[in-house]
């Protein structure tokens, strides 16, 4: 009888974790869900590292290019829809491998719930965005201070999108996000994992390879990808616009900036955000990590999770 547990590949941007969970889906009998917040959407491929089918090597991917980019994507609605792709994957015997660095549509998934958003048809969340544009994000925040004083705390005054989030939750729930997390904590997890995180063991190293990764975006067509979703209608306020290497693209086609200069401008945003998701992966002591050398040695970092997996039961 297969396990119940999920494999969860995660780590940084650029340190291999889509070849790594080609690799144990094949080890295991398994199929990949995604877990990363802007390969949802369709379209976007070159700028979010998206898997080619050369990549995948016939392993079954879930949860790649299954949104449209015109429209926002929740985290709740990650929870519900990857669940199923998991719950199929399960009941046919398979063994999930959730591959991605988004940490908190992992944490969501696992734990089998988020926040329920736009539950009055967006209206919330559009009259939060009107008055986030008339009032500026200062006094939205001043509100959300008053309203979750330590939801507050933790939050940029200039943090557009998470003021309105924790407004939107607050008004249509009448819980504060805070609230929401100390009930959600005492909740058990929906799905059992086995985590195996990969990086680079010299900060110099990762880096470099978000430079070439970068490099090879540009080289592989990002900046005509961004073109072809403007010509498709893609408003330029939307989520997808605001992923790192999309946005640093637009100012280019405007000519704000040169070519050479967006493209630097990606590498800083792309270190900037391996950082933040190494914060957000490392204050998870489940995680078992392998650590890259100069290169990346897949067959022995496929050895180190093979005996990790054998481990915790799964085979």
């Amino acid at each position: 009888m297969a396990s119940r547990k999920l494999i969860c590949v995660v780590g940084p941007t650029a340190c291999g974790k889509t070849k790594m969970g080609v690799l144990l889906a094949q080890r295991c009998g398994g199929e990949v869900v995604s877990c990363d917040s802007m390969q949802l959407y369709r379209g976007m491929v070159i700028g979010t590292a998206a898997p080619t089918s050369e990549e995948t090597e016939g392993v079954p991917h879930h949860m790649v290019g299954v949104a449209d980019p015109a429209e926002p994507y929740s985290v709740a609605r990650y929870a519900e829809e990857a669940g199923r792709c998991v719950e199929d994957i399960l009941a046919r015997g398979k063994t999930p491998v959730v591959v991605g660095g988004t940490g908190l549509y992992l944490d969501a998934l696992l734990a089998g719930h988020g926040f329920a958003a736009g539950q009055f048809g967006g209206e919330v969340r559009r009259e939060l965005e009107s008055r986030l544009d008339a009032e500026g994000a200062e006094a939205l925040y001043a509100e959300l201070a008053r309203i979750d004083p330590e939801r507050a705390e933790k939050l940029s005054p200039n943090d557009r999108k998470r003021i309105v989030r924790a407004l939107e939750i607050w008004y249509e729930t009448g819980k504060t996000m805070t609230q929401h997390d100390l009930e959600t904590r005492s909740v058990p997890p929906r799905y059992d994992s086995v985590k195996l995180g990969f990086t680079f063991e010299d900060r110099g190293d990762l880096r470099a390879a978000i430079d070439r990764r970068v490099d090879e975006m540009a080289a592989q067509g990002l900046f005509e990808e961004v073109r072809a979703l403007l010509d498709a209608g893609v408003p330029r306020r939307s989520t997808a616009f605001q992923a790192i290497g999309y946005k640093e693209c637009l100012a280019c086609l405007d000519g704000l900036v040169s070519r050479a200069e967006a493209v630097e401008e990606i590498k800083l945003r792309s270190r900037q955000y391996a950082k933040r998701q190494l914060t957000w992966l490392r204050r998870d002591r489940d995680i078992h990590w392998y650590y890259w050398k100069k290169t990346r040695d897949f067959q022995s970092a496929l050895a180190f999770s093979t005996e990790i997996l054998s481990a915790h039961g799964v085979s």
